[in-house]
Order: structure tokens, then sequence, then C-alpha cells
């Protein structure tokens, strides 16, 4: 299995793409991955099987989780476990997150 991962050649493949995630990491134990959200964009995604962590690289806005809104900034971390539904949204800047899963992304 790879052992290093450049994040700027997954963000601008993303840029290029019809999707606005990749998972990089996806074994049994761990997943990993970035997600580019450009201001307006909506994200889809629905609960996950594992619980999750969420690093913010870079952008704002917010992160629902339930019912709560916690506003996103740079160099925070989220965490959302898992079947927990929860979404970004809101960002005036281009948002770019690192995603773990304690799981297979699935």
């Amino acid at each position: 299995m790879k052992q290093e991962f450049n994040i700027n050649e997954y963000i601008e493949k993303i840029k290029h793409s019809d999707v606005y995630f990749h998972t990089f990491i996806n074994k049994e134990s761990l997943a990993a991955g970035v997600l580019v959200l450009q201001p307006g964009e909506r994200d889809t995604q629905e609960p996950h099987e594992s619980d999750e962590l969420y690093f913010i690289l870079k952008g704002d806005g917010f992160l629902k989780i339930k019912d709560t809104d916690h506003s996103v900034s740079e160099n925070k971390m989220y965490f959302v476990g898992k079947n927990i539904e929860h979404f970004f949204h809101g960002n005036s800047k281009e948002l770019v997150v690192l995603y773990f899963f304690g799981g297979p992304d699935s």
C-alpha cells in the first residue's frame, strides 16, 4: 500500500472532476480523504457507518451535526459519531477538509 500522499494532487483532481471528494485510503480499519466544496456547492453526504473526524485545511462555513451548526475555520477538527446526520454548508470561500473514518468509507 502507498505510504505517502500528496493532498494537493487530490485537490486538483477534484477541481477538474464532477465529484467534490476523494477517498485516498480505504481499508477495513481506516479511511481517509479530502473534500473540496466551492461556495454554493451542496454537500450531499449521508450518515456513515463509522465514526468520523474532519480537519479543516482552509475555508469557512458551517458543519451541521444533528440540529447544531458548528462554525468551521482553518485548523479546527470535528468529531461526528457513526450514523449521525451531518453536512457542510454556508461557505463563502473554497472549503477544503481532510476526513478520517474509523473503518472503511461505505
